[in-house]
C-alpha cells in the first residue's frame, strides 16, 4: 500500500529555517511526480512546491519561491522540503502528496495528488 509519512516540523522564531522529509513506501517512488501542500486554519489547502520523477524540474508558489526548495532522493524513496526565511503566514499543516503520474503540472491543482501523507505541523512564531 501506498504511504507517506512526514516528519521535521516544529516551531521557529520568524526567519529561521526547517527542513521537512516525506518518507514513502509502496509504490515505485520514482516514477511519480511529488508536491507538498499546506493547510493553515480556517483556509483553503495550497500547493508549495512540486518535484518531476528526476528531481531535475521544481515548481514553486509564489509565496514561497525563493525561500524554499523541494528535492528528492529516489534511491532512498524520500521528498524535502527545504524551508528558509520562515513568516509567520508559513504556520500550517505541511502534507506530502503524491501525483497520479510521471507528469507534473505546472500548477497545484490537488486533483492531481491521489495519495497524502498525514502531515506535520510548522509554526512560526514572529
Amino acid at each position: 500500500q501506498v504511504r507517506l509519512v512526514e516528519s521535521g516540523g516544529g516551531s521557529v522564531q520568524a526567519g529561521g529555517s526547517l527542513r521537512l522529509s516525506c518518507a514513502a513506501s509502496g509504490y515505485i517512488y520514482r516514477n511519480y511526480c511529488m508536491g507538498w501542500f499546506r493547510q493553515a486554519p480556517g483556509k483553503e489547502r495550497e500547493g508549495v512546491a512540486i518535484i518531476s520523477t528526476s528531481g531535475v524540474w521544481q515548481y514553486y508558489a509564489n509565496s514561497v519561491e525563493g525561500r524554499f526548495t523541494i528535492s528528492r532522493d529516489n534511491a532512498e524513496n524520500s521528498l524535502y522540503l527545504q524551508m528558509t526565511s520562515l513568516k509567520p503566514e508559513d504556520s500550517a499543516i505541511y502534507y506530502c502528496a503524491r501525483g497520479k503520474g510521471a507528469l507534473c503540472s505546472r500548477g497545484f491543482a490537488t486533483a492531481d495528488f491521489n495519495y497524502w501523507g498525514q502531515g506535520t505541523q510548522v509554526t512560526v512564531s514572529s
